[in-house]
């Protein structure tokens, strides 16, 4: 039945879709875990850097799961590699945190430097290029 039901491009692209917009969601919650400052808290205050980091992120995860969703048979296999690619970006932030030594990024995203901001969403976002392309060619 389920498998029948797959089949219908309809609940496919409703089915993907879905499952990619719930995706955003939870990851976005870890991501909220994992900075030192709020999110939805900072935009709502107008904090232009942690709008533009967000952006990314969401954008950088959308990526991934397009990647994930052409070259997956199954929207089981569609959903593993999207989380993989998910903590592949995750561990590229804490990457980029490390590299910068002279200061703190979460910091910096926080006080509203939209230069470090939109250097964070340009990391996301090109790095989801890169897993997207590596996920493509399993």
């Amino acid at each position: 039945m389920m498998k029948e039901l797959l089949e219908n491009p309809y609940v496919l692209v409703a089915a993907h879709a879905s499952v990619t917009i719930l995706a955003i969601i939870v990851f976005l919650a870890i991501f909220e875990l994992v900075t030192k400052y709020k999110n939805w808290q900072e935009v709502r205050k107008g904090n232009v850097a942690v709008a533009l980091a967000t952006g990314g992120k969401v954008l950088g995860i959308a990526n991934i799961f397009r990647f994930s969703i052409i070259h997956n048979d199954s929207l089981f296999q569609m959903i593993v590699w999207g989380i993989y690619g998910f903590f592949l970006l995750l561990t590229a932030y804490f990457v980029f945190e490390f590299l910068t030594p002279s200061f703190k990024v979460d910091e910096e995203i926080e006080k509203d430097n939209r230069a470090v901001g939109l250097l964070a969403a340009f990391i996301s976002i090109g790095l989801s290029f890169i897993i997207g392309a590596s996920i493509s060619i399993i």
